[in-house]
């Protein structure tokens, strides 16, 4: 088989419906929107109108708020900072910060900073300088003889 080959099976693709193409075409004229109304003209979008009856989203109670200064923390577990110090992704002796884990390829992208967390273990002696970290987290990692910098404000909002 070649590339010049590849094809779709019978069936899996349908041809786009020609309207408005004659009176006898079968969808003609009116296009099979019906006759007149709101609803047969162009830019129409009814989304969420019941014909008057009361909107479901406005029966429903309102609830709760989107808070738009909460900060998006990249989450990062001991056990998953271990695994990439056995895979010598990580450095031991260096300091673990945002930027280093990035590169490691730990997580993805750094959002509002790194918050570190307490599941799994840590076997090696590691310094992290980052934005927020859980009070276990921080137990487990001064347990294995390392160090936990960070900043005062997260600190408190523990």
């Amino acid at each position: 088989m070649k590339l010049n080959e590849l094809r779709d099976k019978d069936g899996a693709t349908h041809s786009k419906k020609r309207l408005g193409r004659g009176i006898g075409s079968g969808s003609g004229k009116t296009a099979g929107r019906g006759v007149k109304g709101q609803k047969a003209r162009s830019g129409v979008a009814i989304n969420g109108f019941e014909g008057g009856q009361m909107p479901l989203y406005r029966r429903l109670p309102k609830r709760g708020f989107n808070n738009i200064f909460a900060k998006s923390f990249a989450t990062v577990s001991l056990a998953r900072i271990q695994t990439a110090i056995d895979a010598k992704k990580l450095d031991a002796k260096e300091t673990i910060t945002a930027d280093v884990l990035v590169k490691a390829g730990v997580i993805r992208r750094v959002k509002d900073g790194v918050r570190l967390l307490s599941d799994g273990e840590l076997k090696s002696k590691v310094s992290f300088d980052i934005a927020g970290a859980s009070k276990a987290a921080i137990e487990k990692v001064e347990k294995a003889g390392g160090s936990v910098k960070v900043p005062v404000k997260a600190a408190e909002a523990e």
